[in-house]
Order: C-alpha cells, then structure tokens, then sequence
C-alpha cells in the first residue's frame, strides 16, 4: 500500500481542501505539521530539485513579503532551503508525498492523476 504524507499547517485553507479531498477518497495519510514539527529538510530539498525553489516557495504570502529585498533579490535553491527552515510558513501548501512522489500545491486533477498511477 502507498504511504501518503501531508506537509504543511493545519489552520491553512488549502491544506484543509486537501485534507478533506483524501478523506473523501478514503486515504489514510500521515500530518507534518511545519509549525509543530519543522521543515524535513530532506524532502523540501527533494521537492527544490524536482521543481525549483520558485515553485515550492510561496511568493504570494505574507512571509514572503516581509522578507528584505536584498535576500529576495538574491533568493537561490540553497537560500530558499535555509529561508524555508527558519520560516515554515514561506513553504507552498500543501506538499503532499505519495510514495516518493512529490507535489507542491492542491489541485484534485493532479491528486487523482497521482493516485492512480501509483496505486
């Protein structure tokens, strides 16, 4: 059976869609929450690499805004990986890992499409 795992922060209304969409679909699924337990490094680095740090990171946010414009001017994969550790919130949500697999972001085509394919 596929091992599905949500990160991401509970009150964000994404997250809840999202929570809600595996529910409907009867999908068991582990929570990381960023606010209670971090960033894993290792999978927002996996997710940088296979999309890029302009995709995994949310430029639309507040904590994006609040960033100097020096450091966004200057944003690159390794500093999006250090900013995203620092500030949790910066990370797109919600980042869904289906056996390895990754997505960035909810869009219930694209779920269903994963799902599919790799169950």
């Amino acid at each position: 059976m596929a091992v599905v795992k949500i990160f991401g922060i509970k009150n964000c209304d994404t997250m809840k869609k999202a929570f809600k969409w595996l529910d409907a679909q009867g999908i068991d699924y582990d929570f990381h929450d960023y606010k209670k337990d971090g960033v894993d490094e290792a999978v927002l680095t996996q997710a940088i690499e296979q999309y890029d740090w302009e995709t995994v990171i949310n430029k639309r946010g507040t904590t994006w805004r609040k960033l100097s414009d020096d450091v966004k001017d200057n944003m690159d994969a390794a500093r999006a990986l250090e900013i995203a550790k620092e500030n949790p919130s910066i990370v797109k949500r919600p980042l869904l890992d289906y056996s390895g697999e990754l997505v960035v972001g909810f869009n219930t085509d694209t779920y269903t499409t994963l799902i599919k394919r790799v169950a």
